[in-house]
Formats: C-alpha cells, structure tokens, sequence
C-alpha cells in the first residue's frame, strides 16, 4: 500500500465537501477498492467513508417501494429485505461469502458497476431509482456499460429505491473461485409488465433482455421462453466460458427464474 488520507464524515454534507478534494475516492465496503489499491491499480489520495453517515444505512417500506440507504450491507439487505423483497434477499444473500456480506455495500457495488455483479441486476430488472446527494437516475438510464455509469465524480449514491414486484427471483450461475455471476438473470413481474435483466454475461454489462421481456408478457411461464437463448455475438468469452455458452446459460437461467417466480 501507499500513504494516504482518509476521513469519516457524519453526514451528506460532509461527505460531499470531502468528495470534492483533488483525489478524492469514495469507500464503502473496501471489497474492490481496497485490493484494487493493494493492486495499485487505483491510488487515490483522500479515502472517504461512507459506512458512518447518519440516514444512508437501513432497510425501508414505503408503500410500494423498498428503499435501502446507500451503506447498507449485503447482509443487512438479506435479513431485512426478506419479508418485504424477498427475490431481492435472496440476490443479497448469495453475494460473496459471509466476510464480504458484511462489509460490502449495495452503494459501493452499484457505484462500481462490476460486469459480473449480482446488484445491478437487481435493480435493472426491478427498475430502480439510484439516488444520490444531488438527483434520482433510473436504473435505466444509470447503467452505461462495464464499470460504467452516470455517476458525476464527486457524486454519492445516498439510496435506492425498488419497487416491490408481484414476483421476483434471481438465478446465478456462479464463477467458483469468486463467487461473481458467470451469468445471473433477475426476472420480476409488475402488474403493468416483466422486466429480465442480466449479467455477467455481455460486453455491455449489466442489460434487459427485450426479447425475454416480449415474450413473457404474453405469457408468464417458462414455456414462453423455451428455445430461446441470448444473442452470442453480444457474450463475453474467456477461459470460463465462450459466448454460445454464456448465451445458452441466459436462456436457463432465465427459465429458471421465471420459474423460481411461482
């Protein structure tokens, strides 16, 4: 490691001043950035924390919307999430292993946009809102491609909000050594349509499969979806996986989380 700063604001406010330092990089977890530091792939000067501001760490109701403030631990989300989100529980629970649960956070992986992640998922296919210190992003307008969003430099992700689905569930095929998404597919059902997304597969990252999306709208079930499968040419391949087998894997999955949906 190298020298640098490193401060622990109380609030927004504070934060956001210490964000707007030369070199400034936000903290939640550590569970990239810091083997990334370690890596020296990344070297920032001013480490700011995020896991002691007051209003940015819990799990909330609000009618139809579950928000979960930006510091929120996936373990935290995967005990308290169970009863009002449970598809979205589940995703968190299967996150990592226990160390890195309970000390990651969904602000620093939505911030990270890690193209294997299982939370841009998430909220893609559940059509989240990020909140930050300064507007509300769509999921659909804040994913912008691998390790890519609309995320300004000093901006900080103080909240997401979810709209709870009549039925939601994720499937992950897991790359064993990291535990990250060889391919995971979120599948959610609205009263006004489905919406799939996927990840870990494509060079675009995290995405909505539109075709899967046509198809169960006409009919929720797994046979509205047999035969299909996820456009190879988009696919990543590398020793883990080739493309045609990461775009059959996006059409099991997929079958499988509609299924897990009943």
């Amino acid at each position: 490691m190298y020298n640098f700063e490193f401060t622990k604001p109380k609030t927004v406010e504070e934060a956001a001043t210490a964000m707007a330092a030369e070199g400034a990089q936000a903290l939640g977890g550590g569970q990239t950035l810091i083997p990334t530091m370690k890596q020296r792939l990344a070297s920032p000067e001013v480490l700011v924390s995020m896991t002691d501001i007051e209003g940015m760490v819990g799990v909330a109701a609000h009618g139809n919307t579950l928000t979960i403030g930006g510091a929120t631990t996936h373990a935290q989300v995967a005990a308290d999430a169970a009863d009002l989100f449970p598809g979205l529980a589940a995703l968190a629970s299967g996150i990592g292993d226990p160390a890195v649960r309970n000390r990651g956070t969904i602000g620093g992986s939505l911030a990270n946009n890690d193209p294997a992640a299982c939370y841009p998922a998430g909220a893609l296919g559940s059509g989240a809102t990020v909140t930050t210190n300064k507007r509300d992003i769509t999921a659909d307008d804040y994913f912008q491609g691998m390790f890519e969003t609309a995320l300004d430099e000093d901006e900080i992700i103080t909240s997401v909000s979810f709209p709870i689905p009549e039925k939601a569930n994720y499937q992950k095929f897991e790359q064993p050594a990291s535990r990250f998404a060889l391919v995971g597919v979120f599948a959610a059902k609205f009263n006004d349509g489905v919406r799939v997304a996927v990840t870990g597969a494509s060079n675009v990252g995290v995405h909505r499969w539109t075709e899967a999306e046509t198809a169960l709208n006409s009919n929720f079930s797994e046979s509205a979806i047999d035969g299909m499968s996820g456009n190879a040419n988009d696919m990543i391949a590398d020793l883990h996986g080739s493309a045609k087998y990461r775009a059959h894997l996006v059409g099991v999955l997929t079958r499988r989380a509609v299924a897990g949906c009943g």
